[in-house]
């Protein structure tokens, strides 16, 4: 990782990329390793050397964790959301009944 003026330097796949903007220099890197080890993943497993269809290939398998996360989280804030109202039921029960 480094910087040039205000750009971070990156590297994915054996190619240099610059990115620029208010970004996070430490979080920009784990990105980028991140998705190298898919590509390299991807590429070994396939056997591909086309860096583009193992571009496209890396981002649909990103993707699909991305939404298999999301699904989850989703699934377990609607059941927390479930319990919390079952809790809060209960509060205005006890509450009614005190009174």
């Amino acid at each position: 990782m480094a910087k040039q003026g205000d750009a971070i330097r990156v590297t994915i796949y054996d190619q240099e990329y610059f990115m620029r903007g208010d970004l996070d220099e430490v979080y920009i890197q784990k990105l980028a390793e991140y998705l190298d080890s898919k590509m390299r993943s991807i590429a070994e497993r396939t056997r591909t050397v086309d860096s583009l269809r193992v571009a496209i290939l890396a981002g649909l398998n990103i993707a699909d964790e991305y939404h298999q996360l999301k699904s989850k989280y989703e699934a377990t804030a609607g059941q927390i959301d479930e319990k919390v109202e079952a809790c809060s039921r209960v509060l205005d029960q006890f509450l009614k009944d005190e009174a």
